[in-house]
């Protein structure tokens, strides 16, 4: 309880900084697979692309891709340590000012309980990310380095199943979850809000196997500050978009 808590005392707390920054409303859509496939009863390989486009379907945001391998110490708790490639396209009102790769190690831990009809998830994930930095010489942008950066990441999850009293086959149900991104260390500056991320969808569970979603996201990213006839003026992102999931995981122990 301390954890919700806390999570929409951090989502409030952000929320009320917008009149102080300069936000540009933004409509994307995002595709996403996962895989969790089990190679033993206590090691599996996660498994992970994001499609994200900016505009609706117009343009690239993003592209997401992730790979781990997950330790389970019982049945509804499991670790995970893993890498990611992520590309970084100039999109929106506030750009980059150039496309840029990251590499990232991360590890998380993931958790799940039942409340009555309810299945809640916690996940807890750290990132060590090394980005491409790009600086301007004249009138192009040159390759100088890589800034390194560290991030925690808390997510909240509440599933409510709907024609069914659990998460069992063929069953349809309420996804609602929030995720919080504060950054730590060296290079993060005043703000350690990176983003917030709320989103609702209706899914369905066909089997162990297979699971489809389809929601909405609000997506709140918290960019670079610019100055403005001598003052600081804060920017951000509020990211209004469509999402779409699929879920197929391979068991084979069996």
């Amino acid at each position: 309880m301390k954890k919700i808590v806390l999570l929409l005392l951090l989502v409030f707390a952000s929320k009320l900084h917008f009149a102080q920054k300069e936000i540009a409303n933004q409509q994307h859509a995002w595709i996403t697979y996962q895989g969790n496939h089990k190679l033993t009863p206590k090691i599996g390989l996660h498994t992970e692309y994001q499609w994200r486009r900016a505009d609706y379907f117009q343009h690239w945001q993003q592209s997401l891709l992730r790979v781990g391998v997950d330790f389970y110490l019982y049945p509804n708790a499991f670790f995970t340590v893993g890498y990611g490639n992520i590309i970084t396209y100039q999109y929106g009102d506030m750009p980059v000012n150039h496309q840029f790769n990251e590499h990232r190690i991360w590890q998380q831990f993931n958790q799940k309980n039942s409340i009555g009809r309810f299945e809640i998830q916690h996940r807890y994930r750290l990132e060590q990310r090394f980005m491409e930095n790009y600086v301007k010489q004249g009138t192009s942008y040159e390759r100088s380095g890589t800034n390194y950066r560290n991030r925690i990441r808390y997510r909240f999850m509440a599933i409510l199943p709907i024609n069914h009293t659990s998460m069992e086959n063929n069953t349809l149900f309420l996804n609602v979850n929030d995720e919080v991104f504060l950054g730590f260390g060296e290079g993060i500056g005043t703000n350690i809000l990176d983003q917030n991320r709320l989103q609702c969808a209706l899914g369905f569970k066909f089997n162990s196997a297979l699971t489809l979603q389809a929601g909405y996201m609000n997506q709140y990213l918290v960019k670079n500050a610019k100055v403005v006839s001598g003052s600081i003026l804060d920017q951000a992102e509020n990211n209004h978009t469509i999402t779409f999931g699929l879920t197929y995981n391979l068991d084979f122990t069996r």
